[in-house]
Protein backbone atom coordinates (compact mmCIF):
# COMPACT_ATOMS: atom_id res chain seq x y z
CA UNK A 1 0.00 0.00 0.00
CA UNK A 2 1.43 3.27 -1.33
CA UNK A 3 0.65 5.60 2.24
CA UNK A 4 -0.31 8.90 0.08
CA UNK A 5 -2.91 6.92 -2.14
CA UNK A 6 -4.37 5.70 1.13
CA UNK A 7 -7.28 7.84 1.32
CA UNK A 8 -8.35 8.08 -1.85
CA UNK A 9 -8.75 4.20 -1.86
CA UNK A 10 -11.01 4.10 1.11
CA UNK A 11 -12.82 7.09 0.10
CA UNK A 12 -13.26 5.03 -2.90
CA UNK A 13 -14.48 1.09 -1.50
CA UNK A 14 -16.53 2.53 1.76
CA UNK A 15 -16.82 6.74 1.59
CA UNK A 16 -19.09 6.79 4.43
CA UNK A 17 -17.25 4.19 7.19
CA UNK A 18 -15.61 5.63 9.93
CA UNK A 19 -11.72 7.17 9.43
CA UNK A 20 -10.59 9.20 12.49
CA UNK A 21 -11.72 11.26 15.15
CA UNK A 22 -10.72 13.05 18.38
CA UNK A 23 -12.10 14.75 21.15
CA UNK A 24 -13.70 17.23 19.13
CA UNK A 25 -14.89 15.37 15.42
CA UNK A 26 -15.36 11.91 13.83
CA UNK A 27 -14.69 11.94 9.95
CA UNK A 28 -15.89 9.21 7.46
CA UNK A 29 -12.96 8.13 4.81
CA UNK A 30 -14.82 10.87 1.98
CA UNK A 31 -14.90 13.55 4.82
CA UNK A 32 -11.52 12.35 5.68
CA UNK A 33 -9.89 12.72 2.14
CA UNK A 34 -12.01 15.98 1.01
CA UNK A 35 -10.24 17.36 3.67
CA UNK A 36 -6.83 16.25 3.11
CA UNK A 37 -7.15 17.69 -0.71
CA UNK A 38 -8.45 21.00 0.65
CA UNK A 39 -5.48 21.18 2.96
CA UNK A 40 -3.10 19.79 -0.25
CA UNK A 41 -4.60 22.93 -2.21
CA UNK A 42 -4.04 25.53 0.70
CA UNK A 43 -0.42 23.90 0.96
CA UNK A 44 0.38 24.01 -2.84
CA UNK A 45 -1.22 27.90 -2.27
CA UNK A 46 1.48 28.67 0.09
CA UNK A 47 4.51 27.24 -2.33
CA UNK A 48 4.71 23.54 -1.07
CA UNK A 49 5.85 21.65 -3.00
CA UNK A 50 7.81 18.08 -4.63
CA UNK A 51 10.86 17.57 -2.28
CA UNK A 52 9.58 20.46 0.48
CA UNK A 53 9.75 19.41 3.84
CA UNK A 54 7.03 20.93 6.48
CA UNK A 55 7.09 20.77 9.98
CA UNK A 56 3.86 19.91 11.75
CA UNK A 57 3.37 21.56 15.37
CA UNK A 58 0.27 20.64 16.38
CA UNK A 59 -1.10 18.41 19.95
CA UNK A 60 -2.76 15.37 19.17
CA UNK A 61 -6.07 16.10 16.85
CA UNK A 62 -7.25 15.14 13.72
CA UNK A 63 -5.73 18.15 11.88
CA UNK A 64 -2.17 16.51 12.67
CA UNK A 65 -3.59 13.34 10.37
CA UNK A 66 -4.80 15.95 7.69
CA UNK A 67 -1.45 17.90 7.15
CA UNK A 68 0.59 14.50 7.32
CA UNK A 69 -1.51 12.84 4.45
CA UNK A 70 -1.53 17.13 2.43
CA UNK A 71 1.82 17.40 2.64
CA UNK A 72 2.06 14.03 1.09
CA UNK A 73 -0.22 14.66 -1.88
CA UNK A 74 1.96 17.51 -2.50
CA UNK A 75 5.31 14.85 -2.29
CA UNK A 76 6.39 16.69 0.58
CA UNK A 77 8.39 15.54 3.79
CA UNK A 78 6.91 15.94 7.11
CA UNK A 79 8.90 16.44 10.55
CA UNK A 80 6.91 16.37 13.47
CA UNK A 81 7.62 18.67 16.22
CA UNK A 82 6.83 18.44 19.90
CA UNK A 83 5.02 21.60 20.83
CA UNK A 84 6.91 21.48 24.85
CA UNK A 85 10.02 22.05 23.29
CA UNK A 86 11.44 25.23 23.81
CA UNK A 87 12.12 27.85 21.13
CA UNK A 88 15.72 27.27 20.32
CA UNK A 89 14.82 23.78 20.28
CA UNK A 90 12.23 24.46 17.87
CA UNK A 91 14.30 26.75 15.94
CA UNK A 92 17.03 24.19 15.97
CA UNK A 93 14.85 21.13 14.44
CA UNK A 94 13.30 23.79 12.16
CA UNK A 95 16.55 25.21 10.65
CA UNK A 96 17.80 21.42 10.05
CA UNK A 97 15.95 19.83 7.72
CA UNK A 98 14.94 23.41 6.00
CA UNK A 99 11.27 23.00 6.35
CA UNK A 100 9.48 25.59 4.94
CA UNK A 101 6.09 26.11 6.54
CA UNK A 102 5.10 25.63 9.80
CA UNK A 103 1.63 23.84 11.02
CA UNK A 104 0.73 25.07 14.49
CA UNK A 105 -1.57 26.14 16.65
CA UNK A 106 -2.15 29.85 17.39
CA UNK A 107 -1.22 29.76 20.87
CA UNK A 108 2.23 27.91 19.82
CA UNK A 109 2.72 30.54 16.69
CA UNK A 110 5.22 32.47 19.13
CA UNK A 111 8.05 29.44 20.10
CA UNK A 112 8.59 28.86 15.92
CA UNK A 113 11.33 31.17 14.06
CA UNK A 114 9.76 34.58 12.68
CA UNK A 115 11.81 34.14 9.14
CA UNK A 116 9.93 30.51 8.56
CA UNK A 117 6.53 30.74 7.02
CA UNK A 118 3.86 29.77 9.27
CA UNK A 119 -0.05 28.49 8.99
CA UNK A 120 -2.61 28.17 12.24
CA UNK A 121 -5.41 27.10 10.06
CA UNK A 122 -5.85 24.23 7.62
CA UNK A 123 -9.75 24.99 6.94
CA UNK A 124 -8.94 28.01 4.41
CA UNK A 125 -10.33 28.14 1.24
CA UNK A 126 -7.88 27.68 -1.44
CA UNK A 127 -7.72 27.36 -5.45
CA UNK A 128 -6.14 23.27 -6.44
CA UNK A 129 -2.89 23.87 -7.44
CA UNK A 130 -0.95 21.86 -9.27
CA UNK A 131 0.10 18.00 -7.55
CA UNK A 132 3.09 16.02 -7.90
CA UNK A 133 2.90 12.14 -7.73
CA UNK A 134 4.34 11.05 -4.82
CA UNK A 135 7.21 7.91 -5.49
CA UNK A 136 7.95 5.20 -3.13
CA UNK A 137 11.32 6.51 -2.60
CA UNK A 138 10.21 10.06 -2.13
CA UNK A 139 11.06 11.03 1.95
CA UNK A 140 8.49 10.88 4.11
CA UNK A 141 9.01 11.91 7.75
CA UNK A 142 12.23 13.16 9.66
CA UNK A 143 12.08 12.19 13.01
CA UNK A 144 14.20 14.21 15.38
CA UNK A 145 16.09 12.20 17.36
CA UNK A 146 19.11 13.63 20.00
CA UNK A 147 22.55 11.73 19.57
CA UNK A 148 25.63 10.81 21.45
CA UNK A 149 26.53 14.71 20.82
CA UNK A 150 23.13 15.77 22.59
CA UNK A 151 22.49 17.31 18.81
CA UNK A 152 19.48 16.19 17.54
CA UNK A 153 19.42 14.58 14.06
CA UNK A 154 16.55 14.02 11.34
CA UNK A 155 15.95 10.53 10.58
CA UNK A 156 14.99 10.14 7.00
CA UNK A 157 12.16 7.65 6.30
CA UNK A 158 10.97 7.14 2.98
CA UNK A 159 8.03 5.85 1.83
CA UNK A 160 9.04 2.43 1.31
CA UNK A 161 10.15 2.70 4.97
CA UNK A 162 6.70 3.33 6.36
CA UNK A 163 5.07 1.20 3.73
CA UNK A 164 7.40 -1.62 4.74
CA UNK A 165 6.40 -0.55 8.70
CA UNK A 166 3.01 -0.70 8.42
CA UNK A 167 2.95 -3.88 6.79
CA UNK A 168 5.07 -5.99 9.63
CA UNK A 169 2.69 -4.14 11.93
CA UNK A 170 -0.56 -5.71 10.20
CA UNK A 171 0.82 -9.00 10.10
CA UNK A 172 2.55 -8.80 13.87
CA UNK A 173 -0.64 -7.78 15.50
CA UNK A 174 -3.73 -9.31 12.99
CA UNK A 175 -4.92 -6.05 12.29
CA UNK A 176 -8.17 -6.15 10.01
CA UNK A 177 -10.90 -3.99 9.02
CA UNK A 178 -12.39 -4.23 12.35
CA UNK A 179 -9.34 -2.58 14.01
CA UNK A 180 -10.28 0.31 16.06
CA UNK A 181 -6.92 2.05 17.46
CA UNK A 182 -7.05 4.62 20.67
CA UNK A 183 -3.82 7.15 20.46
CA UNK A 184 -2.71 8.12 23.65
CA UNK A 185 0.99 8.37 22.87
CA UNK A 186 2.11 11.72 21.12
CA UNK A 187 1.73 12.20 17.14
CA UNK A 188 5.30 13.46 17.15
CA UNK A 189 6.91 10.56 17.82
CA UNK A 190 6.65 7.90 15.22
CA UNK A 191 5.65 5.33 17.55
CA UNK A 192 1.89 7.28 17.54
CA UNK A 193 1.97 7.86 14.01
CA UNK A 194 3.15 4.59 12.77
CA UNK A 195 1.34 1.51 15.22
CA UNK A 196 -1.73 3.98 16.08
CA UNK A 197 -2.58 5.73 13.33
CA UNK A 198 -0.84 4.77 9.75
CA UNK A 199 -1.17 0.65 10.18
CA UNK A 200 -4.80 0.56 11.41
CA UNK A 201 -5.81 2.97 8.57
CA UNK A 202 -3.93 0.86 6.01
CA UNK A 203 -5.36 -2.50 7.10
CA UNK A 204 -8.67 -0.76 6.58
CA UNK A 205 -10.08 0.39 10.55
CA UNK A 206 -10.04 3.30 12.06
CA UNK A 207 -8.73 5.72 15.23
CA UNK A 208 -9.17 7.87 17.40
CA UNK A 209 -6.95 10.28 19.01
CA UNK A 210 -7.21 11.04 22.40
CA UNK A 211 -6.03 14.15 24.04
CA UNK A 212 -3.51 14.56 26.72
CA UNK A 213 -3.03 10.49 28.54
CA UNK A 214 -5.02 10.80 31.98
CA UNK A 215 -5.21 7.56 33.99
CA UNK A 216 -8.61 8.57 35.93
CA UNK A 217 -10.24 8.90 32.41
CA UNK A 218 -8.69 6.59 30.04
CA UNK A 219 -10.88 3.95 31.08
CA UNK A 220 -13.78 6.21 30.70
CA UNK A 221 -12.54 7.19 26.65
CA UNK A 222 -12.41 3.30 26.24
CA UNK A 223 -15.74 2.22 27.25
CA UNK A 224 -17.13 5.10 25.30
CA UNK A 225 -14.59 4.46 22.04
CA UNK A 226 -14.51 1.02 22.21
CA UNK A 227 -10.79 0.69 20.70
CA UNK A 228 -9.26 -2.81 19.76
CA UNK A 229 -5.63 -1.90 21.06
CA UNK A 230 -3.77 0.83 21.91
CA UNK A 231 -0.17 1.32 22.43
CA UNK A 232 1.38 2.19 25.33
CA UNK A 233 5.17 2.69 27.26
CA UNK A 234 5.34 1.27 31.30
CA UNK A 235 4.97 4.38 32.73
CA UNK A 236 1.11 4.23 31.38
CA UNK A 237 1.16 0.65 32.16
CA UNK A 238 2.19 1.34 35.78
CA UNK A 239 -0.13 4.35 36.77
CA UNK A 240 -3.02 2.06 35.17
CA UNK A 241 -2.42 -0.72 37.40
CA UNK A 242 -2.24 1.09 40.29
CA UNK A 243 -5.51 2.90 40.12
CA UNK A 244 -7.83 2.57 43.31
CA UNK A 245 -9.63 -1.00 43.10
CA UNK A 246 -12.58 0.79 43.19
CA UNK A 247 -12.21 1.29 39.63
CA UNK A 248 -13.41 -1.69 37.43
CA UNK A 249 -13.81 -0.72 33.69
CA UNK A 250 -15.03 -2.82 30.86
CA UNK A 251 -12.25 -3.61 29.01
CA UNK A 252 -13.94 -6.39 26.73
CA UNK A 253 -13.54 -4.66 23.34
CA UNK A 254 -9.64 -4.42 23.63
CA UNK A 255 -8.07 -7.59 21.87
CA UNK A 256 -4.74 -6.47 23.55
CA UNK A 257 -2.51 -3.47 23.83
CA UNK A 258 1.35 -2.65 23.02
CA UNK A 259 4.04 -1.99 25.34
CA UNK A 260 7.50 -0.07 24.19
CA UNK A 261 9.35 2.68 24.07
CA UNK A 262 11.61 1.43 27.48
CA UNK A 263 11.88 -1.98 28.99
CA UNK A 264 8.66 -3.30 31.17
CA UNK A 265 9.00 -5.35 33.88
CA UNK A 266 7.39 -8.62 33.90
CA UNK A 267 5.92 -8.37 37.37
CA UNK A 268 4.46 -4.94 35.91
CA UNK A 269 2.62 -6.18 32.76
CA UNK A 270 2.06 -9.67 34.17
CA UNK A 271 -0.18 -7.18 37.15
CA UNK A 272 -2.22 -4.91 34.69
CA UNK A 273 -3.24 -8.17 32.21
CA UNK A 274 -4.23 -9.66 35.21
CA UNK A 275 -5.96 -7.04 36.82
CA UNK A 276 -8.16 -5.76 33.37
CA UNK A 277 -7.84 -8.87 31.69
CA UNK A 278 -5.94 -7.51 28.58
CA UNK A 279 -3.08 -9.20 27.04
CA UNK A 280 0.19 -7.03 26.68
CA UNK A 281 3.06 -7.43 23.68
CA UNK A 282 6.16 -6.11 24.75
CA UNK A 283 8.18 -4.73 21.63
CA UNK A 284 11.70 -3.17 20.55
CA UNK A 285 12.64 -0.74 17.93
CA UNK A 286 14.07 2.74 17.12
CA UNK A 287 12.94 6.00 15.43
CA UNK A 288 15.89 4.49 12.69
CA UNK A 289 13.65 1.16 12.32
CA UNK A 290 10.76 3.09 11.49
CA UNK A 291 9.68 2.05 14.64
CA UNK A 292 9.81 -1.33 15.79
CA UNK A 293 11.82 -4.29 15.21
CA UNK A 294 10.85 -7.34 17.21
CA UNK A 295 7.72 -8.17 19.07
CA UNK A 296 6.20 -11.19 21.65
CA UNK A 297 4.05 -12.89 19.24
CA UNK A 298 0.25 -12.08 19.91
CA UNK A 299 -0.91 -15.61 19.39
CA UNK A 300 2.14 -17.34 20.63
CA UNK A 301 4.37 -17.68 23.19
CA UNK A 302 4.52 -14.39 25.02
CA UNK A 303 8.07 -14.50 26.93
CA UNK A 304 8.43 -12.18 29.92
CA UNK A 305 11.67 -10.23 30.16
CA UNK A 306 11.93 -10.48 26.48
CA UNK A 307 11.04 -7.92 23.80
CA UNK A 308 10.27 -10.72 21.32
CA UNK A 309 11.17 -11.95 17.92
CA UNK A 310 11.83 -10.47 14.58
CA UNK A 311 8.98 -8.58 12.71
CA UNK A 312 7.84 -9.96 9.31
CA UNK A 313 10.75 -9.26 7.04
CA UNK A 314 13.84 -8.50 9.37
CA UNK A 315 16.58 -9.80 10.66
CA UNK A 316 18.29 -9.71 13.86
CA UNK A 317 21.73 -10.10 14.20
CA UNK A 318 23.76 -9.98 17.75
CA UNK A 319 27.90 -9.01 17.33
CA UNK A 320 31.01 -8.42 19.00
CA UNK A 321 33.35 -5.29 19.00
CA UNK A 322 34.91 -7.19 15.93
CA UNK A 323 31.58 -7.19 14.41
CA UNK A 324 31.70 -10.84 14.22
CA UNK A 325 27.99 -12.73 14.91
CA UNK A 326 27.78 -13.88 18.33
CA UNK A 327 25.48 -17.23 18.09
CA UNK A 328 25.65 -19.06 21.50
CA UNK A 329 23.33 -16.70 23.44
CA UNK A 330 26.09 -14.42 24.94
CA UNK A 331 25.21 -10.82 24.98
CA UNK A 332 26.31 -8.20 22.33
CA UNK A 333 25.60 -5.13 20.02
CA UNK A 334 22.19 -5.59 18.35
CA UNK A 335 21.72 -4.90 14.59
CA UNK A 336 19.14 -4.76 12.49
CA UNK A 337 18.18 -5.38 8.70
CA UNK A 338 15.21 -4.38 6.64
CA UNK A 339 13.10 -2.53 4.57
CA UNK A 340 11.96 -0.67 7.73
CA UNK A 341 15.59 0.25 8.18
CA UNK A 342 15.65 4.43 7.50
CA UNK A 343 17.64 5.94 4.76
CA UNK A 344 20.25 7.91 6.53
CA UNK A 345 20.32 11.02 9.15
CA UNK A 346 19.83 14.17 7.64
CA UNK A 347 23.04 16.14 6.28
CA UNK A 348 25.24 13.48 8.57
CA UNK A 349 26.83 11.10 5.75
CA UNK A 350 29.57 10.25 8.05
CA UNK A 351 27.29 9.21 10.82
CA UNK A 352 24.85 7.50 8.44
CA UNK A 353 28.13 5.31 7.47
CA UNK A 354 29.19 4.69 10.83
CA UNK A 355 25.05 3.48 11.62
CA UNK A 356 24.36 1.54 8.95
CA UNK A 357 26.40 -0.88 7.31
CA UNK A 358 25.87 -3.60 4.43
CA UNK A 359 22.15 -2.77 5.46
CA UNK A 360 22.38 -3.39 8.30
CA UNK A 361 21.41 -0.63 11.24
CA UNK A 362 24.13 -0.77 14.29
CA UNK A 363 21.69 0.09 17.51
CA UNK A 364 24.14 0.30 20.11
CA UNK A 365 22.37 -1.55 22.13
CA UNK A 366 23.23 -4.29 24.03
CA UNK A 367 20.97 -7.64 23.63
CA UNK A 368 21.47 -11.27 23.55
CA UNK A 369 18.86 -13.67 21.79
CA UNK A 370 17.94 -16.44 23.63
CA UNK A 371 17.49 -20.60 22.46
CA UNK A 372 14.21 -19.61 20.50
CA UNK A 373 15.40 -16.76 19.13
CA UNK A 374 13.99 -14.03 21.46
CA UNK A 375 15.58 -10.73 22.27
CA UNK A 376 16.92 -9.69 25.31
CA UNK A 377 17.39 -6.24 26.06
CA UNK A 378 20.88 -6.15 28.74
CA UNK A 379 21.76 -2.40 28.44
CA UNK A 380 20.09 0.53 26.72
CA UNK A 381 22.64 2.58 24.01
CA UNK A 382 24.66 5.81 24.62
CA UNK A 383 23.52 6.09 28.36
CA UNK A 384 20.43 6.69 27.10
CA UNK A 385 17.93 7.98 30.16
CA UNK A 386 14.10 6.64 29.53
CA UNK A 387 11.69 9.09 31.66
CA UNK A 388 7.90 7.84 31.30
CA UNK A 389 8.79 6.96 27.51
CA UNK A 390 10.39 9.82 27.12
CA UNK A 391 13.91 9.81 25.23
CA UNK A 392 16.82 11.75 27.28
CA UNK A 393 20.01 11.88 26.44
CA UNK A 394 22.94 13.01 29.26
CA UNK A 395 25.17 14.83 26.79
CA UNK A 396 22.57 17.16 25.60
CA UNK A 397 22.24 18.16 29.56
CA UNK A 398 25.80 18.28 30.51
CA UNK A 399 26.67 20.20 27.46
CA UNK A 400 24.26 22.74 28.62
CA UNK A 401 25.81 22.59 31.99
CA UNK A 402 29.16 23.32 30.80
CA UNK A 403 27.64 26.69 29.34
CA UNK A 404 27.98 27.72 32.83
CA UNK A 405 31.53 29.35 33.66
CA UNK A 406 32.78 27.49 36.56
CA UNK A 407 32.23 24.03 35.69
CA UNK A 408 34.35 21.48 35.88
CA UNK A 409 32.79 18.29 34.86
CA UNK A 410 29.43 17.50 34.73
CA UNK A 411 27.74 14.35 34.23
CA UNK A 412 24.03 12.52 34.21
CA UNK A 413 23.33 9.40 35.02
CA UNK A 414 19.45 7.91 35.32
CA UNK A 415 18.19 6.92 38.46
CA UNK A 416 15.64 4.09 38.89
CA UNK A 417 11.94 5.45 39.66
CA UNK A 418 9.11 3.07 40.19
CA UNK A 419 6.42 4.96 38.05
CA UNK A 420 8.60 6.78 35.33
CA UNK A 421 11.18 4.13 34.96
CA UNK A 422 14.34 6.69 35.24
CA UNK A 423 14.85 10.15 35.89
CA UNK A 424 17.94 12.33 35.53
CA UNK A 425 20.66 13.03 38.25
CA UNK A 426 23.03 15.53 37.87
CA UNK A 427 26.58 15.35 39.18
CA UNK A 428 28.66 18.08 38.83
CA UNK A 429 32.56 19.47 39.79
CA UNK A 430 33.27 23.15 40.36
CA UNK A 431 36.54 24.82 39.27
CA UNK A 432 38.56 26.37 42.54
CA UNK A 433 37.02 29.89 42.26
CA UNK A 434 33.27 28.76 41.19
CA UNK A 435 30.37 30.38 43.37
CA UNK A 436 27.82 28.44 41.22
CA UNK A 437 25.16 26.66 43.62
CA UNK A 438 22.30 24.24 43.04
CA UNK A 439 20.03 27.17 42.12
CA UNK A 440 22.28 28.98 39.41
CA UNK A 441 22.79 25.61 37.70
CA UNK A 442 18.71 24.37 37.46
CA UNK A 443 17.89 27.82 36.78
CA UNK A 444 20.46 27.94 33.64
CA UNK A 445 19.22 24.33 32.48
CA UNK A 446 15.15 25.25 33.10
CA UNK A 447 15.97 28.25 30.22
CA UNK A 448 17.46 25.93 27.61
CA UNK A 449 15.87 22.83 28.12
CA UNK A 450 12.42 21.07 27.71
CA UNK A 451 11.20 20.05 31.85
CA UNK A 452 10.89 16.72 31.00
CA UNK A 453 14.77 16.70 30.78
CA UNK A 454 15.30 18.44 33.92
CA UNK A 455 17.56 16.73 36.38
CA UNK A 456 15.57 15.72 39.14
CA UNK A 457 18.72 16.58 41.86
CA UNK A 458 22.18 17.67 41.20
CA UNK A 459 25.19 16.40 43.31
CA UNK A 460 28.27 18.50 44.08
CA UNK A 461 31.19 16.01 44.03
CA UNK A 462 35.05 16.91 44.16
CA UNK A 463 35.48 14.85 41.54
CA UNK A 464 33.86 12.97 38.71
CA UNK A 465 35.13 9.28 38.64
CA UNK A 466 37.25 8.16 35.72
CA UNK A 467 37.64 4.50 34.77
CA UNK A 468 40.91 3.15 34.19
CA UNK A 469 41.25 5.16 30.23
CA UNK A 470 40.33 8.18 31.79
CA UNK A 471 36.84 8.34 30.71
CA UNK A 472 33.72 9.50 33.48
CA UNK A 473 32.64 6.29 34.92
CA UNK A 474 28.88 6.45 34.55
CA UNK A 475 28.43 3.16 36.30
CA UNK A 476 29.96 3.70 39.31
CA UNK A 477 27.54 7.15 39.57
CA UNK A 478 24.69 4.64 39.21
CA UNK A 479 25.67 2.42 42.00
CA UNK A 480 25.57 5.51 44.19
CA UNK A 481 21.61 5.98 43.47
CA UNK A 482 18.79 4.10 44.37
CA UNK A 483 15.04 4.22 43.80
CA UNK A 484 13.31 6.65 45.88
CA UNK A 485 10.38 5.79 47.90
CA UNK A 486 7.14 6.99 46.17
CA UNK A 487 4.30 7.80 47.62
CA UNK A 488 0.83 6.97 47.68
Amino acid sequence: MHLPDLLDLRASTAPNAPAIADDRISLTNRELRDAVRSAAALLSGRGISHGDVVAIMLPNQVEFIIALFAAWRLGAAATPVNPSLTAQEIGYQIHDCSAALVITAPELVLKTPLEVARLTDLTELAAAGPQSATAAEDLALLIYTSGTTGKPKGVMLDHVNLTAMTTMCIDAFSLDPEVHSLLILPLFHVNGIVVSILSPLAAGGRATIAGRFDPSTFFGRVESARPTFFSGVPTIYAMLANLPDAVIPDTSSLRFAVCGAAPASPALLAAFEARFGVPVVEGYGLSEGTCASTVNPLGGLRKPGTVGLPMLGQRIRIVDENGDTIDDGRPGEVLVKGANVMRGYLGRPEETAKTIRDGWLRTGDIGRLDDDGYLVLVDRAKDMIIRGGENIYPKEIENVVYQLPGVYEAAVVGQPHEVRGEEPVLFVSLTADATLTETDIESHVQRSLSKYKWPVDTIFVDEVPKNPVGKIDKPSLRRRLVAPAVST
